[in-house]
């Protein structure tokens, strides 16, 4: 279950991974906390480019740099936000969330602390996974 003192922890380290965000081109700096299944938290933040294609988004940052160490196993996902208004991961990240924990809670704040939580799946409804490829790449 997902209490209240996990949802401040990976808020609070969401906010800390928004300070190192790079985003001198959308001045939209965002943090991200993954939690594993045993408690480990790995943060990111957003990276931009130039060229705008090879930025990476907080929550893919997270995502990669968990499953880089060996973890597969996710419970809980917060981003953090720039402005007053709650935002939610982009297109992009929900399809590679969906990918690893179609059913995590991803909690969605911002940086005065108000939230908002709702499962990858509520975010991307009929996700595309390996089901659709027949079962291929499924995680047992």
């Amino acid at each position: 279950m997902l209490t209240e003192n996990r949802i401040l922890r990976l808020i609070d380290a969401a906010k800390e991974a928004r300070k190192r965000a790079y985003a001198p081109y959308s001045r939209f700096p965002v943090g991200a906390a993954l939690e594993t299944g045993c408690r480990r938290i790995f943060s990111g933040c957003n990276i931009e480019n130039a060229a705008y294609g090879v930025s990476m988004c907080a929550e893919r940052v997270a995502l990669f740099k968990a499953v880089s160490e060996g973890f597969t196993d996710f419970t809980a996902l917060a981003l953090v936000t720039a402005g007053p208004e709650i935002a939610s991961p982009c297109g992009s990240c929900r399809q590679v969330l969906s990918e690893f924990a179609l059913h995590m809670p991803v909690i969605m704040a911002n940086v005065a602390g108000e939230y908002q939580v709702k499962t990858v799946a509520q975010l991307l409804p009929a996700a595309f996974t390996g089901a659709n490829l027949g079962g291929l790449g499924e995680r047992t």
